[in-house]
């Protein structure tokens, strides 16, 4: 494709700019992107999309992709979650009042059996000043609205699936929440933990505040490897957040990896709920009298799961 056809299909379709990229390392990307309208109104814990052309470059080292005849113009969208750096440049908590922008956590999927992963390696492309699709709707049902100001709130992720929770969790600070508030995240190294020193600034600063990192293949986890499901059934948590899991006063938010949270599906012969095995964190906290959110009843329980998935 000659390079004035791309200028045109870039001129046609992208409606935003890369304003600030950082990558904790080579597979992990902080990104702040401007969009040339308004920010849309929306909640932390919410999602936006994210869109490159078909026709934009890959970053090296990824699953090659077959010949694409007749898709040369297609522009690759998916969802991310909205996430948040928490603290500005002083330590202080961020103001976003006014803030043109919006805050994207993302990792770089290399290969996938799915076949080859088409726009993270694009995505990776990305520089300061790159242009790119943002869609203008901000949506989702992962928000903050059932908790009340006292309640103990927990965020368990793994990977980026912590990027709505750092949203939420700055929402939570700043409205000064009165209850407990632990974070964690379980990632392969400690190199995947993209906003950790923001985390460990955070603690320092609010008595309510836990943050908790777990990792799966650093060379001391060799052979006794823990998980977000180990840390809830072994105590642990309870223990960093210094209260006991009290479904009566507690929410629970679940986001990352399908088989950490475990949701469970029906069974086409009998109309049960079947939980996948072996147990995820929804059917372990069902179990000590937690509620998951029904969405399609309305109903409102003390474990929400990102659906985006």
């Amino acid at each position: 494709m000659h390079q004035d056809e791309i200028a045109a299909l870039r001129q046609k379709h992208y409606n935003a700019t890369v304003i600030y990229q950082r990558l904790p390392n080579p597979d992990l990307m902080i990104l702040r992107v401007r969009p040339d309208f308004p920010v849309p109104p929306h909640k932390p814990g919410q999602y936006g999309t994210l869109g490159l052309g078909q026709w934009e470059p890959r970053a090296p080292d990824c699953q090659p992709e077959p010949p694409t005849s007749g898709e040369e113009t297609k522009l690759i969208r998916r969802a991310y979650s909205l996430s948040c750096s928490i603290l500005d440049d002083g330590g202080k908590l961020l103001d976003l009042t006014g803030v043109d922008w919006l805050e994207f956590y993302i990792v770089l999927v290399r290969h996938s059996e799915q076949g080859p992963p088409a726009l993270t390696p694009r995505l990776f492309m990305l520089q300061e000043g790159s242009r790119l699709f943002l869609g203008e709707k901000l949506t989702g049902h992962y928000t903050l609205d059932p908790v009340k100001p006292g309640d103990t709130v927990v965020f368990l992720a793994t990977g980026t699936g912590e990027a709505p929770h750092n949203y939420m969790v700055w929402e939570l600070l700043r409205r000064g929440h009165q209850g407990k508030i632990l974070s964690a995240c379980c990632v392969r190294y400690r190199r995947d933990l993209g906003y950790l020193a923001v985390h460990e600034a955070l603690m320092r600063r609010h008595a309510n505040y836990r943050y908790v990192s777990l990792t799966t293949r650093e060379a001391e986890n060799r052979g006794h490897k823990v998980y977000l499901q180990d840390l809830v059934t072994s105590g642990r948590l309870e223990e960093h957040l210094g209260a006991r899991l009290d479904p009566a006063t507690t929410h629970v938010y679940l986001c990352g990896n399908p088989n950490m949270i475990g949701l469970p599906i029906t069974d086409k012969a009998t109309g049960a709920k079947v939980f996948p095995q072996p147990p995820g964190l929804v059917e372990i906290l069902t179990k000590r009298g937690f509620q998951l959110d029904q969405h399609a009843l309305k109903l409102k329980g003390n474990i929400h799961v990102e659906e985006y998935w």
